[in-house]
């Protein structure tokens, strides 16, 4: 008896300590909430950081997606998590300065429900053709939309996001009456492309940059003030005399609202540790990201000022937010 007595106390301390050893592995680990599936820029952008910030860190980092809604879930899940630093959401403009201006009730306020952890890079968006279009340049592209009655379908990776308005703007530009057919991301929209169910498609660069170096669709027109130096070859918009899209688009980390400061700052410290590894920078700068380190309260004052010059282009569009 008392034998199975004692049999039975060991039992009990050992569930204990594997329930403790559980608790404190989950406290340990660090998650990164990416909006979108994977297999698209964002997630791999998000991996490369993970990767790296474990060293950092000394503890676990894991990629968590959260895909749908342009980010929406990703967003709400990032509101409910508790606010100890060890949930991130690694996400780009999309998210944080446009989806507030253009669903009603998205299911969170950036202003209030997150804070700003660190920027990493900017990017530029792109329109990028399928290897079953003829066209290799901006002028080819319209020429061919030109041929097929001016009418053509361009794939985004959301509705009501930058790469929509996009759509509308160059086909306004060109007479082209130009279709955007948005998607739960990019991967799903490439792997469209690839099997050249869709003729174009705009969203980020890193988005279309493996798949362009590979030849298996065409980079024809990138936003922002100048070329991007990984693709010296493409021209700008505005070069093609479509200007005032220059502001380029950012990624960052942020966190729940009310992620002590103190906390806010070590993990800063760790980004900004990661960006000055070369073969991070390398690797961010092949995707066609311009690596730029930014603290929590510049990402926050980048933040806003792409949110104002956002909604004075909605406004001016006539958008209704649904």
């Amino acid at each position: 008896m008392l034998n199975f007595k004692r049999r039975l106390l060991l039992a009990a301390v050992v569930g204990a300590m594997t329930t403790a050893m559980s608790v404190a592995q989950a406290q340990s680990t660090f998650k990164i909430l990416v909006g979108f599936p994977p297999g698209g820029g964002t997630d791999a952008i998000a991996r490369v950081l993970a990767e790296k910030l474990k060293d950092q860190l000394g503890q676990n980092v894991v990629v968590e997606n959260k895909a749908g809604a342009g980010g929406q879930i990703a967003a709400q899940t990032l509101k409910a998590s508790a606010a100890d630093g060890h949930t991130l959401f690694l996400t780009h403009d999309h998210t944080i300065s446009i989806l507030p201006q253009v669903v009603k009730n998205p299911g969170f306020d950036p202003a209030q429900d997150f804070v700003p952890v660190a920027g990493f890079a900017t990017f530029v968006n792109a329109l990028a053709v399928s290897s079953g279009t003829p066209a290799k340049t901006m002028n080819e592209y319209v020429a061919v939309v030109k041929a097929q009655g001016s009418k053509g379908t361009v794939g985004v990776p959301a509705p009501a996001s930058v790469p929509e308005f996009l759509v509308k703007v160059i086909g306004e530009k060109y007479k082209l009456d130009l279709v955007a057919a948005p998607y739960r991301g990019s991967a799903p929209m490439m792997a469209d492309m690839l099997g050249n169910q869709i003729a174009a498609g705009v969203a980020s660069v890193p988005d279309f940059i493996e798949n362009h170096k590979a030849g298996k669709v065409r980079i024809v027109a990138v936003l922002g003030g100048s070329r991007q130096p990984a693709l010296p070859e493409v021209p700008t918009l505005a070069e093609l005399g479509l200007s005032g899209f220059e502001d380029v688009p950012y990624y960052g980390l942020f966190a729940p609202a009310g992620t002590p400061k103190v906390v806010i700052e070590r993990l800063g410290e760790a980004v900004a540790k990661v960006l000055a590894l070369p073969e991070v920078r390398d690797r961010l700068s092949g995707m066609g990201l311009t690596v730029q380190y930014m603290n929590a309260q510049q990402l926050g004052q980048r933040e806003r000022a792409y949110t104002q010059t956002w909604a004075r282009i909605i406004k001016a569009s006539g958008f209704v937010a649904q």
